[in-house]
């Protein structure tokens, strides 16, 4: 990993003074520094993630919106689950991911919604 490619990140992180930073630079931010420091920085990958899978940049690139989905999911489902913004990413990112795959006119693959029921049953009761 480029050690001044993550303080570059860090430092643009920092600048911008904003709680999370959105569109390509949020993304290409947190994708690397998710890298560095996962527990840290994936919960606001994926949240930028989902944000910018409702772009209108991506409005006319349907498997483009599937895959930063996708990412997502994972990025959250990779958290540990002590992780106290795990649960709501996670669902955040399924929910996105379920309504996308229903807004498409192909069938959504079985394998879909178990992976959904499976995701959300791992998650520790009570928490948000």
């Amino acid at each position: 990993m480029d050690q001044d490619m993550i303080v570059l990140a860090r430092v643009r992180l920092l600048s911008a003074n904003r709680r999370v930073v959105r569109g390509d630079e949020g993304l290409w931010i947190y994708r690397l520094l998710t890298q560095v420091e996962p527990e840290v920085y994936g919960s606001k990958l994926a949240y930028v993630l989902v944000e910018a899978s409702a772009s209108p940049l991506v409005r006319e690139l349907p498997e483009r919106r599937l895959a930063l989905l996708d990412e997502a999911v994972e990025v959250a489902k990779g958290l540990d689950t002590s992780n106290p913004y795990r649960a709501k990413m996670l669902a955040r990112a399924l929910a996105a991911r379920q309504r996308e795959l229903e807004g498409r006119p192909a069938k959504p693959l079985a394998s879909d919604g178990q992976e959904h029921r499976v995701a959300l049953q791992e998650e520790p009761q009570g928490r948000v």
